[in-house]
């Protein structure tokens, strides 16, 4: 037995707590008191790490240390999160510490593509209508992944990249690193100001990738589940 340590980020307000994994770019959790986000986290880590090929032992304990913590006037509950981390605003440290993050970036990519591609009526849904912070949220697995897919073009522009997005998101995703690596210098993760003043730079977009495609695989992953069955679907993300 041996433990992980998990440095992690609180975004919080009276709506509720989301909290980011720093050691896990992508990982997070939510709840409506920190508590309860926060014991979520090792069985978050350890989905995370059965998905991203990194070794551990069942028997591990996750340790989870607060090394910041930031109070939102965002919804928060919906997943409207701004934060960027101390540990973003600094350039990379060696290349293959932007290349491990690369790697998964374009897996999640790839593994959301399996995912919807096993999902036998894309149109279908079983969930209610309902609204967000971005307008009404996707229902089918068909608006899900055009959701997922459409904000590559924006999380890059916001970093001074721009690219027309393309119809498959992991052809989409290769395209966008593509254009981010042609920039000059782009290890030294410079500081940009980006819509609507937010702080942006490649580490924030590469964990925002990450984020952003495991919140809606969850849940198109479940809604399938929930109609067609376990065993119909395809679950590269390991979620339960």
């Amino acid at each position: 037995m041996s433990i992980i340590k998990n440095n992690i980020i609180v975004e919080y307000n009276d709506k509720g707590n989301l909290i980011h994994s720093e050691s896990f770019p992508g990982a997070y959790t939510r709840g409506k008191e920190r508590e309860e986000a926060l014991a979520k986290f090792p069985s978050e880590v350890k989905r995370y790490c059965k998905w991203a090929g990194i070794f551990y032992s069942e028997t591990d304990l996750i340790e989870s240390i607060v090394v910041e913590s930031k109070k939102s006037e965002f919804q928060i509950n919906d997943a409207d999160s701004d934060v960027i981390f101390l540990s973003e605003q600094t350039p990379y440290s060696a290349p293959h510490e932007y290349e491990t993050t690369k790697i998964r970036v374009l897996k999640s990519a790839h593994d959301f593509q399996v995912l919807y591609d096993s999902i036998p009526d894309k149109e279908y849904t079983i969930l209610r209508e309902r609204k967000s912070f971005y307008g009404t949220i996707p229902r089918t697995a068909t608006e899900m992944y055009d959701h997922t897919n459409s904000v590559t073009n924006y999380y890059a522009r916001e970093i001074g990249v721009r690219i027309d997005n393309l119809a498959n998101i992991y052809q989409n995703r290769i395209q966008a690193i593509k254009a981010i690596e042609s920039v000059d210098n782009y290890l030294e993760n410079k500081i940009l100001k980006g819509s609507y003043g937010e702080q942006w730079s490649l580490k924030k977009v590469l964990r925002r990738f990450i984020w952003h495609d495991h919140i809606h695989a969850k849940a198109m992953y479940r809604m399938a589940a929930k109609i067609w069955g376990v065993n119909k679907v395809e679950n590269p993300f390991y979620f339960i």
